[in-house]
């Protein structure tokens, strides 16, 4: 059976700080591959060499990874400062139209850290640039020393709405996640429904109202230990079977009136 391709939105990065390379994490390949029983591509998101159209056409589903550049303010009619950090302008211009494209034709995407922000902005919502900084809220950054195993722990839970998608498809309304992120939702954008927080009311996730396809959305990175994790295996699951669905819809001809 042939699987479904999903389109893994990659980052700019350099090689030895001097080749530009476009980069994806194995583990979110490892995810998609293993978990999700898609074919991973990895996309450059930059506009000289794809496009949003193109894009549609190629893959079955998306997976908006995480990066360290984030989302630039000016995107959500902000005036950018230290605190915004930096920015990848061509992954905005891919990444945006696309997830609005998705939302319109039902086609499945999966949103992960700097992903579930761009579905946010989007949809036309706005970020907090260091959540950190805010009276009453946790550091959610990246511990800044350890191995990937400690910097990657579970560390705070999220609670969803009982009854949303996510506490349907988890079975439960409460779990356990990592967490390696500055930025947040501020404002929710047109039809994002914030559907799960963390415990000093950060959003977790997310989807969007009334569309026709999978669009979930995490803050936190549920890539890691995918295969393994009980909260990570059943989104990329999902995923990927929102993802075969709209592959086998692509592959069914339409029957002709006689």
């Amino acid at each position: 059976m042939t699987r479904p391709i999903v389109g893994i939105i990659g980052n700019h990065n350099l090689l030895h700080d001097q080749y530009p390379v476009t980069a994806g994490g194995l583990m979110n390949t490892e995810a998609v591959a293993d978990v999700s029983g898609a074919l991973p591509l990895l996309i450059p998101a930059d506009p000289r060499f794809v496009s949003v159209a193109e894009l549609l056409e190629a893959c079955d589903g998306f997976l908006l990874t995480g990066g360290r550049p984030n989302v630039h303010p000016e995107e959500y009619g902000e005036t950018p400062t230290p605190a915004h950090g930096d920015f990848d302008r061509a992954r905005d211009s891919i990444t945006l139209p696309l997830v609005r494209a998705c939302v319109e034709r039902g086609q499945p995407f999966f949103g992960i850290c700097r992903g579930f922000q761009e579905v946010n902005v989007a949809m036309g919502g706005t970020l907090d640039p260091e959540i950190r900084d805010l009276p009453g809220r946790d550091n959610h950054r990246m511990p800044p020393d350890g191995t990937l195993e400690e910097k990657f722990e579970l560390r705070h839970t999220v609670t969803f709405t009982e009854g949303g998608p996510f506490h349907r498809l988890m079975g439960s309304q409460k779990v356990l996640t990592n967490t390696l992120h500055g930025q947040g939702i501020r404002t929710p954008g047109q039809r994002v429904v914030i559907d799960g927080r963390a415990p000093d009311t950060t959003p977790e996730a997310i989807y969007i109202k009334d569309a026709p396809g999978f669009c979930l959305s995490v803050q936190w990175h549920p890539e890691w230990n995918a295969a393994n994790d009980p909260v990570s295996r059943p989104l990329f699951a999902a995923f990927g079977a929102a993802a075969a669905k709209w592959a086998m819809g692509k592959r069914t001809p339409v029957a002709k009136a006689s």
